[in-house]
């Protein structure tokens, strides 16, 4: 695991391989920084399918509505949903969406956002400017890289939990 700077800021994802350590960008994206610190304490990402994963591409995760296996789960409507809590606006940077960087999850409206996220695969500087960045992968991209690929998968990984590393 990496070393943790920032534990208020820094992000544990246990997946079915490992934990994956991400550094929350709070200086670049605070809105939605805080918005991933409030959900991951309330516990709204335990559980989450991973509901689109596209190979050299990015996985997409955190439809809190539609996308937890404990609920009455259909991977088809997961990543239709959002969190009971308003979309964010964007928060366009300078940073390019680089393997390991997390980019906020939207419909057509650059202020949609709300709890859903990628994790980049690869580097696609094709949405660069487009999706917010607020994070990136400091350690495990490799349980990141062995998520079920699909649209959706067959049979979808999840968000076995998600804390906040100054609260685990």
């Amino acid at each position: 695991m990496a070393e943790i700077k920032d534990p208020e800021n820094t992000i544990l994802m246990e997946l079915k391989d490992g934990t994956v350590t991400i550094e929350l960008l709070s200086d670049v994206a605070p809105k939605h920084a805080e918005r991933m610190k409030e959900l991951a304490r309330s516990g709204a990402y335990d559980n989450v399918a991973f509901h689109r994963v596209i190979d050299g591409f990015m996985a997409q995760t955190g439809d809190v509505k539609n996308g937890n296996m404990e609920k009455d789960f259909n991977i088809r409507s997961a990543g239709t949903g959002g969190s009971d809590l308003p979309n964010l606006p964007a928060e366009f940077s300078k940073l390019p969406h680089d393997r390991g960087t997390l980019g906020a999850a939207r419909s057509a409206s650059p202020d949609s956002a709300n709890s859903q996220f990628f994790i980049n695969f690869s580097d696609n500087h094709f949405l660069n400017g487009q999706y917010t960045v607020y994070g990136r992968v400091l350690s495990g991209m490799e349980h990141v890289d062995a998520i079920q690929k699909g649209e959706p998968p067959m049979n979808p990984d999840r968000m076995v939990s998600v804390k906040v590393a100054a609260d685990a």
